[in-house]
């Protein structure tokens, strides 16, 4: 089998190319489909899924199984700065890689985001939901979800949101600093969702691409919480000394706006392959131990 990761530097692609190397998770052992897979790696400077000739020459080359994508162009500040660009990765960069492994015959994980929602809702979203996405990032990525579902017809559409994971910049390795480096942080507690480990998303995309169950998937931490609660917890469980302080979403204002209320329900997981997801703190716990190690 051969698969193609894109945006193999970030903490999903990263996480899920170490995976395949070690042939386990931390939650368990990857699928035997994908044991002694050829595993290629890219990120921009090896591909640039904006450039749909260099796409599909790729594609060709390596006669790839699967394709996994965890390109996306995820700063929501800047989404709403520089909107093409936005496109271009999130929207065209998915079209490209449909078309591609239509063409070739391969499946086609793409990962998106809670962000596809209007978040002013009160109950976790289901899949079956209708997207209203409110900021240029999520309106990329939604527009990006329809491309894969348009263009490809081998897909898995997986939405996360909150992802920490070991490699880059996150909001726990963030908060971690504040603490550590100005005794605390003042953190948003009306914004509610799902704090993901990328290690337990890996483990169900890898799940999820041994199979030929298609669809669109939510995909996030069991349980919810405020950006606030999260924040508190981070510096608990690492024992940092720390004062974290609540505020309102207007007392912290952006340039996109924030879903308030974006917690996902893992219906189709739960129903197909099966939801492992770990409750949101333990996860947690487990990735501090992890990283402090």
């Amino acid at each position: 089998m051969n698969i193609l990761i894109t945006g193999c530097n970030g903490q999903l692609g990263s996480e899920l190319a170490k995976n395949l190397k070690d042939g386990y998770t931390e939650l368990g052992p990857i699928p035997d489909a994908l044991r002694d897979a050829q595993v290629v790696c890219v990120d921009v400077a090896e591909m640039d899924i904006t450039n749909y000739d260099a796409v599909v020459d790729l594609a060709e080359e390596l006669e790839l199984d699967v394709i996994i994508n965890c390109a996306a162009y995820t700063n929501v500040n800047g989404c709403e700065t520089d909107s093409d660009a936005a496109f271009r990765v999130n929207a065209i960069g998915a079209r490209n890689l449909a078309m591609a492994a239509e063409r070739f015959g391969a499946k086609l994980i793409h990962v998106s985001t809670d962000y596809v929602f209007a978040g002013d809702g009160s109950v976790p979203y289901t899949e079956w939901d209708l997207c209203d996405p409110q900021s240029v990032y999520g309106k990329t990525k939604y527009l990006g979800e329809q491309y894969v579902r348009d263009f490809c017809s081998r897909y898995f559409i997986v939405r996360t949101a909150w992802l920490y994971g070991y490699v880059g910049n996150n909001f726990v390795k963030t908060m971690l600093r504040l603490a550590r480096e100005k005794g605390g942080a003042k953190v948003v507690a009306d914004q509610r969702g799902n704090p993901t480990n990328a290690a337990d998303l890996a483990h169900h995309i890898l799940k999820l691409a041994a199979t030929e169950q298609y669809g669109i998937y939510h995909c996030t931490g069991a349980g919810e919480c405020s950006w606030y609660d999260f924040a508190s917890k981070i510096v608990e469980y690492a024992g940092i000394p720390a004062a974290i302080t609540p505020c309102t979403t207007e007392e912290y204002p952006t340039p996109a706006k924030r879903p308030a209320y974006s917690s996902l329900d893992n219906r189709m997981l739960r129903n197909t392959v099966g939801d492992e997801m770990r409750d949101w703190q333990d996860a947690l716990k487990c990735y501090l131990e992890h990283l402090e190690g």
